[in-house]
């Protein structure tokens, strides 16, 4: 499984395209609705996004930050990153270029 417990505070998901994209959001947002923790989506192997997709990143950070928790994105590849502008979402999420720099900005700020 693609999702790991980094630490106590903070889980760390690699995705992958559809079908387990969505399979390891609906996973992670079960699990988050009993214990919301800081959340990092790795997105190294993700080659798209579709509608779903996005409407479930919006869900899970509408969920966050209810729960007054991190979501942070990285390494986003060219293709995702233009969608990601192309509908506004660059402005609503938080990127960073890779794991090690989003579980620094989940744990600094």
């Amino acid at each position: 499984m693609a999702i790991q417990d980094w630490s106590e505070e903070i889980i760390v998901v690699d995705l992958a395209d559809d079908p387990q994209f969505t399979d390891e959001l609906s996973l992670l947002m079960d699990r988050l609705e009993a214990e919301p923790k800081n959340v990092v989506l790795n997105f190294a192997t993700v080659g798209f996004v579709n509608s779903s997709n996005i409407a479930k990143l919006l869900r899970m950070r509408k969920m966050m930050v209810a729960a007054d928790k991190k979501l942070v994105l990285c390494d986003v590849n060219t293709q995702v990153w233009g969608v990601l502008l192309v509908t506004g979402l660059d402005k609503i999420f938080t990127f960073t270029k890779d794991i090690m720099t989003a579980l620094a900005t989940v744990q600094v700020g």
